[in-house]
């Protein structure tokens, strides 16, 4: 199910980190187990809060989430992940909980926060994998196949790829890694994302470049010309006296909007084509025009 931490803090996306440690505080003295003991549905609320708490006041975390939406947020983060240096004794030594913050938080999420992690069972390893997203999955999103080799031998999965992923970024896969001790949880599957080349689209950001020719008498006299986009061509016009080397924006037919993120721009890019060879009467024109001043 889709989680919206801003609401479950009552907060705006614009809120600043005062107004959010505020409201969890708040929250946070309402709904703590130590003044609910027994209620299962205050308990719930708190784990709710607490982990958008630590989302939010993590900066990176929070610009991750802002970008890439709840889904895709999840994708790339575990619950080990989300709490890995949230220090919850401090925390909660700070508003007035006293010093048992570790051990509650080792009841409540398994030790996924703090340093209360002494006497928690044996992880088990994490798998990491290379894999190659040709360019327009990696921009719209999609799906592949994976192959990975574990101790019982060889596995496949399909994975997704969310839209607008770049090379470099990390998928993880819960609970696809190596197998745990008794007790533990098995590790995860880490992909690291690798965007192919595109013949046609070169990417920077949230933006595409794609070149496109045109006659040198287009370039003159102006023209119109097919542009390729990502689910076709789009015609343009060039205006006359367009020079080599011209951009022009396509507002909105860059990178798809996906989560949080706006649909970035598509740049054409002009080359003006100047002919190797021409005919006799094509010669005897130009030579009348650059007499002309032309």
């Amino acid at each position: 199910m889709a989680k919206d931490y801003y609401a479950t803090l009552g907060v705006a996306r614009s809120a600043t980190p005062e107004e959010i440690k505020r409201e969890y505080r708040k929250l946070a003295l309402k709904h703590h187990p130590d003044r609910n003991q027994g209620d299962a549905a205050a308990e719930a609320r708190f784990k709710e809060i607490t982990e958008s708490y630590a989302v939010l006041s993590d900066p990176k975390k929070r610009q991750q989430y802002d970008q890439f939406g709840d889904a895709d947020f999840h994708q790339r983060y575990s619950n080990e992940d989300i709490f890995r240096g949230f220090n919850a004794n401090d925390l909660f030594r700070e508003f007035g909980f006293g010093n048992g913050g570790d051990d509650m938080f080792s009841q409540l999420f398994g030790g996924g926060g703090g340093r209360g992690r002494a006497h928690r069972p044996a992880r088990g390893a994490d798998y990491s994998l290379q894999v190659n997203v040709p360019f327009k999955i990696a921009i719209t999103g999609g799906e592949r196949r994976v192959s990975f080799r574990t101790e019982q031998g060889s596995e496949e999965l399909n994975v997704r790829i969310p839209p607008g992923s770049e090379s470099g970024q990390r998928l993880r896969v819960a609970g696809k890694g190596g197998p745990a001790p008794a007790g533990g949880k098995p590790g995860d599957l880490l992909l690291d994302i690798q965007v192919d080349s595109d013949p046609l689209f070169s990417r920077d950001g949230h933006d595409l470049t794609v070149n496109v020719s045109i006659p040198f008498s287009g370039a003159c006299l102006g023209t119109s010309i097919d542009v390729p986009i990502l689910d076709g061509s789009k015609r343009v016009k060039i205006r006359p006296g367009t020079s080599d080397g011209s951009r022009i924006r396509l507002p909105g037919f860059g990178v798809p909007a996906h989560g949080r993120t706006k649909a970035g721009d598509l740049y054409a890019v002009i080359t003006i084509n100047v002919p190797k060879h021409l005919t006799d009467a094509q010669k005897e024109k130009l030579e009348q025009l650059r007499d002309d001043g032309l």
